[in-house]
């Protein structure tokens, strides 16, 4: 039984590698007993901000085997959307690299589908879900635990070899697996260079990030008005943040992603300054049509761009 669990383990990262993710690492699904406490504090000191959902399903967060029944192993994979395109008018409203191309939800949820697909046709029918960033998943904890990473003084998972600059997503299915029990070794030291870049003072200490005060935060889950105490704070990010990241000198091992999926609209790295400013809905359509920035919607990016130019 333990040789078909290295075979099967090997077979299922071999395959995720086909599919383009650039890490596949497993965990025994189980009670996350350390995260437990953090999590509970965090919510507790209000730092999801209006993010209610975060406090939803609680137990489930913690255990994915209330989550999906019959659950023995947590997949955790990650994608790589790193590129070293800009946006062409420097005094642009930024957007965050990882939006630049098509929404990666859905990118990825149709990758998990085809892994899970292969699962159950090369092993058997094994139960199990996939998970993108939508559901009550820990993603950097499984990752952590699966060898992918550290959590960073960002609250990044970040690695070694190449940066942090990639998704998470998992499948939890309920088939026993050999599992990564090795986690990296925590290697920020006594780098702060996250903490001291970050223009809202977002990171309130290593490893603990106020997520009320982040600008991704402030610019895509705050349905609300921007608190005026953030004006002249947001360093021109209309969409998402990727100071902390772009900081990190980690990210000096970044590579370029080859997802095709992932390159930007032929549009818009090439929006100017006025452009934006000026955006109709009918441009917002055409050029964020699949894009992960529909998630503010045409009035949340006016009112980030507004908030900007105030």
């Amino acid at each position: 039984m333990q040789q078909n669990r290295s075979a099967y383990s090997e077979l299922i990262k071999a395959e995720a590698k086909n599919l383009g993710f650039i890490f596949c690492g497993i965990a025994k699904a189980e009670f996350l007993e350390q995260e437990a406490p953090r999590l509970e504090a965090w919510l507790n000191k209000g730092m999801h901000g209006e993010m209610q959902y975060m406090e939803n399903h609680f137990d489930k967060r913690l255990d994915p085997r209330l989550l999906v029944d019959g659950a023995k192993s947590v997949i955790s994979l990650g994608l790589n959307y790193y590129t070293d395109n800009t946006q062409s008018d420097p005094l642009a409203p930024k957007i965050s690299k990882y939006a630049y191309g098509q929404d990666y939800h859905t990118v990825i949820k149709d990758k998990l589908k085809q892994l899970l697909q292969i699962i159950n046709e090369k092993i058997g029918e094994v139960g199990g879900r996939a998970f993108v960033d939508s559901a009550p998943v820990l993603d950097k904890a499984w990752a952590q635990k699966a060898g992918l990473g550290w959590i960073g003084k960002n609250t990044n998972l970040i690695n070694q070899k190449t940066g942090s600059f990639f998704f998470l997503a998992e499948l939890i299915i309920g088939l026993e697996l050999e599992y990564d029990i090795e986690p990296t070794a925590d290697h920020c030291g006594t780098c702060t260079r996250c903490i001291d870049a970050c223009p809202t003072e977002a990171i309130v200490g290593p490893y603990v990030v106020d997520g009320s005060r982040c600008i991704s935060y402030l610019t895509i889950e705050l349905k609300n008005e921007i608190p005026q105490e953030f004006k002249g704070k947001m360093d021109d990010w209309m969409f998402g943040c990727d100071i902390c990241q772009d900081v990190c000198p980690w990210n000096k091992f970044s590579v370029l992603h080859n997802e095709p999926a992932f390159h930007p609209h032929p549009e818009l790295l090439h929006l100017n300054s006025n452009d934006l400013k000026e955006i109709t809905e009918d441009i917002f359509q055409k050029v964020f049509k699949n894009s992960a920035v529909k998630r503010t919607k045409f009035s949340g990016l006016k009112r980030n761009i507004n908030f900007l130019d105030r």
